[in-house]
């Protein structure tokens, strides 16, 4: 497990006399991030147009219903270990939260526009830039169903997101790089060690957090997923057409 890198926190947002969210004060390079162009989504996932990262987290948007789309990648070792992050301190969203492995967003660009493939290139695309893992091929990556869901990080900032859900498995752990603007620690979990966290983040909410979006698959899916995973028929739990709404 890498250890905490112990960098200050977000800053709180603050908002100017026009009401617009204003970013001063947050890390830089995240500040940046929030200018990437997101692909905007109806209910069904169909694109209806692009707006910045910054503009789709806002919880005021989200409220008027903006939507964009998302991926999720859940990747389990030799072990059927699986591989969990602690989000930066420097993150403006669920800052030093718990989650699965990865999770981003496919941007408006042409080789990440196009649903499944899109979404499984912008997960390698961001297995680098936050882990520095490099060995997970799109071709690795199991689509196995979508989720419709919404949850705010803050009063400002929030979710509204179609995430894609994507299962990999390697023969061995996979070389870690974490970004630390990315990534304040990583651990592998056993089932029974998940179940662990929960009880803890129960026990401890203002020490132990998990994002709203890695519970909610952890409660409706992933322990079911993971049995599946061990016995070799993951296969089976695939709905790579129906979008589970938890909205």
């Amino acid at each position: 497990m890498s250890q905490p890198t112990g960098q200050k926190a977000a800053a709180a947002p603050q908002i100017n006399a026009n009401g617009e969210v204003q970013l001063d004060g947050y890390d830089p390079e995240q500040v940046r991030l929030m200018e990437e162009m997101c692909i905007l989504v109806d209910g069904d996932d169909k694109v209806v147009g692009f707006d910045t990262k910054k503009n789709t987290h806002i919880m005021a948007n989200i409220e008027k219903g903006l939507l964009h789309r998302a991926f999720s990648v859940f990747l389990f070792n030799h072990e059927n270990k699986l591989l969990l992050q602690q989000r930066a301190d420097e993150k403006i969203t669920f800052p030093g939260y718990w989650t699965n492995t990865c999770c981003s967003h496919p941007l408006a660009k042409k080789d990440e526009l196009n649903g499944v493939p899109g979404a499984k290139t912008a997960a390698v695309r961001k297995l680098d830039h936050e882990l520095g893992i490099t060995g997970v091929a799109a071709s690795e990556l199991q689509f196995l169903t979508r989720i419709h869901y919404l949850a705010p990080s803050d009063a400002t900032w929030g979710e509204h997101e179609v995430d894609y859900i994507f299962i990999a498995k390697k023969d061995k752990n996979v070389a870690l790089r974490p970004s630390p603007n990315e990534v304040k620690a990583t651990r592998y979990v056993t089932p029974d060690e998940l179940r662990a966290l929960f009880v803890e983040a129960e026990k401890r909410p203002n020490e132990v957090k998990l994002t709203p979006w890695f519970r909610l698959i952890c409660e409706n899916f992933l322990f079911d997923w993971w049995k599946h995973l061990e016995a070799g028929t993951l296969a089976k739990c695939a709905e790579v057409d129906k979008i589970h709404k938890m909205v």
